[in-house]
C-alpha cells in the first residue's frame, strides 16, 4: 500500500493505537516490535477488539482481515507521520532541552491555546514513537502543534527535527542530563543544538533564552530569532520578582503570580510569555494562562499532608535539576526543612562523581535533615542518613518519623519516590 493510500485510510480511522490494551473502536492499530514484545503476534487480538486495520510487518495467518502488510512497522508510522505533518496546516513549536521540556510544553499550550486550537505532546511522548503519535493526533482545526522532543544521545534531535519539521523552536537548557548516552556536557550541548541547527538550514524561527550565553551564541547573527531576557535591551524583557515558594514575574508592568515553584521554573514561564506575545496572545490572557496553571503529575507539585508541606518533584532528576532545587530549598521562608533524594539515572562514568556532588552541596548549604536512597547515594561520603534501597529507608522512616514541616522529595522516575507520600 502506497503512503498516500494508507494515510487516505488514517483520515477515515483517525485513531492510532500502539498497544492492545488501550484498543479504541475503529482505530488503525500498529504492531510495532520492542526487546521483549512483538504487536505483530498480537493482530488479531487488535482486529477482535475494534480495530479496523492492523499495519503489519510480519506475515500472520491469510484467513485474518484487514491486516496491511509494510516492510517496518516503525518506519512506517514515522512515515506516515511526516506525510500528515505536511497534509496539515498547523503551525509546529518542537522544543527540547535538558529539563523542563515537560512543563515548558505545558505552559506554552495553556497560553497559546487562549487564542487557537492547539495540541501538544501528551505526557512526555517525546521519543522517535511518540513524535510521529502527537504529529498524528493534528486534527484539521489544529492551527498550532507544540511538540516536545528528549534525546539521550548526539543525532537524535536532529532525526526528530527531520519528522517533525518544526516552523518554530525552543531550547529550554543545556544541563547534566543523559551524561552516559552524550558522553559529557559537551554532547549535551552539540545533541539538544541540533534542534537549533535544523531551524537556521531550513530558514524557521527560533526562540531562546537571551540569558542563556550557548542559546545566544549559537544562533548568533541569525535573523529569525525572538528571545527574552531580564537585562537585554535588546530582547524582550521580563524580570523576575521572586520564588518564594511561587514564581512572581513582571512583564510590562504587569505582575504574574504563578502556582510554580522555584526559581529554575521562571525561564520556563517565560517561554510560554515570548511564545504568547509573538501569536498576539493578550498579555491579560497570558497572566490568566499562567496563573491558573498547576503542576501535575510528580513534577515540582505542592501538596499539603499531615503538617508537611511536601515539594514533590519525583518525575525526574539528573545533577543540574538535583542542584537548583536543593538552591531553590535553601531560600525557602521554611521551617524544618527535610529531603529525600533519590539516585539520579543515565549518568554513566560521572555517576559516582555527580552524587558526591549532590551530598556536597547538601552539606554546604547545612541542611540537617536529608535522607539519601539508591546504590549511587549509598557509596557517597557523607554524614547523612543513606539507604541503598527504598525498603531501607521505608522501615527507618515509617519507626522513626521525619519532624512535620518542609519537605523536598526528588530522584529519577524509576526510583519512584512519590511512595513516600502513603507512609507520611
Amino acid at each position: 500500500m502506497k503512503l498516500e493510500q494508507l494515510h487516505a485510510l488514517f483520515l477515515e480511522h483517525p485513531i492510532i493505537c500502539t498497544d492492545t490494551r488501550k484498543i479504541t473502536e475503529n482505530c488503525l492499530f500498529f504492531a510495532l516490535k520492542g526487546p521483549n514484545f512483538n504487536g505483530n503476534e498480537f493482530a488479531k487480538d487488535a482486529l477482535e477488539k475494534g480495530a479496523s486495520y492492523v499495519i503489519i510487518d510480519e506475515q500472520q495467518d491469510e484467513s485474518i482481515a484487514n491486516c496491511l502488510l509494510v516492510d517496518d512497522v516503525l518506519e512506517t508510522l514515522q512515515k506516515l507521520s511526516i506525510f500528515h505533518r505536511n497534509y496539515s496546516t498547523a503551525k509546529i513549536i518542537s522544543l527540547t532541552g535538558s529539563n523542563g521540556k515537560t512543563t515548558t510544553k505545558e505552559l506554552i499550550n495553556k497560553v497559546l491555546s487562549k487564542k487557537y486550537n492547539t495540541i501538544a505532546t501528551k505526557g512526555n511522548l517525546n521519543n522517535h514513537i511518540g513524535v510521529p503519535l502527537t504529529l498524528l493526533s493534528i486534527k484539521n482545526d489544529t492551527e498550532i502543534a507544540i511538540v516536545e522532543m528528549g534525546a539521550n544521545h548526539k543525532g537524535e534531535i536532529a532525526f526528530l527535527s527531520n519528522i517533525a519539521q518544526p516552523d518554530f523552536g525552543y531550547i529550554t537548557n543545556f544541563g547534566k542530563a543523559h551524561l552516559e548516552g552524550f558522553g559529557g556536557v559537551e554532547g549535551v550541548i552539540q545533541g539538544k543544538s541540533e534542534l537549533y541547527d535544523y531551524l537556521i538550514s531550513n530558514d524557521k524561527y527560533a526562540f531562546l533564552n537571551a540569558d542563556d550565553d550557548i542559546q545566544r551564541n549559537k544562533l548568533g547573527h541569525y535573523i529569525k530569532k525572538y528571545g527574552f531576557s531580564t537585562e537585554r535591551s535588546d530582547y524582550y524583557n521580563i524580570k523576575f520578582i521572586e520564588a518564594n515558594p511561587f514564581v512572581v514575574i513582571e512583564v510590562e508592568d504587569k505582575k504574574i503570580e504563578t502556582q510554580l515553584i522555584g526559581k529554575y521554573n521562571f525561564s520556563n514561564c517565560c517561554a510560554a510569555i515570548l511564545m504568547g506575545k509573538y501569536f498576539n496572545v493578550p498579555l491579560e490572557e497570558i497572566r490568566t494562562a499562567l496563573e491558573s496553571y498547576q503542576p501535575k503529575n510528580n513534577r515540582s507539585q505542592i501538596i499539603d499532608k499531615n503538617g508537611f508541606k511536601i515539594i514533590l518533584d519525583a518525575y525526574n532528576a539528573n545533577p543540574s535539576s538535583m542542584n537548583v532545587a536543593l538552591e531553590n530549598l535553601k531560600i525557602m521562608d521554611a521551617k524544618n526543612k527535610a529531603l529525600i533524594l533519590g539516585d539520579m539515572f543515565e549518568l554513566g562514568v560521572d555517576a559516582e562523581k555527580e552524587h558526591q556532588a549532590i551530598a556536597d552541596l547538601a552539606k554546604s548549604i547545612a541542611f540537617k535533615n536529608v535522607f539519601f536512597v539508591g546504590e549511587n547515594f549509598y557509596k557517597t561520603s557523607t554524614s547523612f542518613r543513606k539507604f541503598k534501597t527504598f525498603d531501607d529507608l521505608k522501615e527507618v522512616l515509617v519507626q522513626n518519623p521525619i519532624k512535620k514541616g518542609t519537605l523536598l522529595i526528588k530522584g529519577s522516575r524509576g526510583m519512584a519516590l512519590e511512595r513516600v507520600l502513603d507512609f507520611l
